[in-house]
């Protein structure tokens, strides 16, 4: 009989983490290829920015993975974790039809769209009251269950508000990830993945000129709200 040689494919996750310096401008923190999550990867991979040079986190914008918000604050006790208000949203259409995905999303507007935290609470009982919320109870108590994560961005003000109250700059950037991942297949190492997606980050990071166009009042506020730690930073 011949012998025949069979190669294991798998599935592995890669992790990045995209910061925001004081003047505006992205940096890639890092990248992590694991084959599972949770708080023991997300705790090293947080004391692995320390360890390398990452002083102080102000704010953390972090979309719902599990022990993340531990594993920061453990780290860094003083950064405020904000949930990604859009994965929020796209977590509620999951309970959801496809029919009554559009109503539902408007009606949420008017809990993150709130002037202040209070309000927001407010929105959130009415939209449970209503028609909505008695048919899909489940949007509202995972709303409730992130809210400590979901109120930290009602501090700022609506043109802040859009900085920091959602991860699409990191969504963008694991799209084109994705793009390159897919050109390519499959990879015989770890190895050989990370060294062409660290190719494609250094070429998109070229492209990083300028700060978004509400940093100028984002700058302001952070000054005021952090004091002494955003001079520092």
């Amino acid at each position: 009989m011949g012998s025949r040689a069979f190669r294991l494919v798998r599935n592995k996750a890669v992790y990045v983490a995209l910061g925001v310096t004081p003047e505006g401008t992205k940096d890639i923190l890092g990248l992590w290829i694991e084959t599972s999550e949770g708080a023991k990867f997300w705790l090293r991979v947080m004391n692995e920015l320390k360890n390398r040079g990452v002083e102080d986190i102000l704010i953390a914008v972090v979309d719902g993975l599990k022990g993340f918000p531990e594993a920061i604050t453990a780290v860094f006790p003083a950064a405020i974790v904000q949930t990604c208000i859009v994965h929020l949203i796209r977590n509620s259409m999951d309970f959801a039809s496809w029919t009554d995905r559009k109503p539902i999303a408007a009606e949420l507007k008017a809990i993150y769209r709130a002037t202040d935290a209070d309000l927001a609470r407010k929105a959130l009982e009415d939209f449970d009251a209503g028609a909505w919320g008695r048919q899909y109870p489940a949007i509202a108590q995972s709303w409730r269950r992130n809210w400590e994560h979901v109120i930290p961005f009602f501090a700022f003000p609506v043109a802040v508000r859009r900085i920091i109250y959602t991860t699409n700059a990191i969504e963008s950037l694991n799209a084109k990830l994705r793009r390159a991942v897919r050109t390519r297949g499959h990879f015989p190492t770890d190895e050989a993945a990370i060294k062409l997606l660290f190719l494609v980050l250094r070429q998109v990071a070229q492209t990083w000129k300028m700060p978004p166009r509400e940093w100028c009042e984002a700058k302001t506020q952070f000054a005021i709200m952090f004091d002494d730690r955003f001079v520092k930073a």
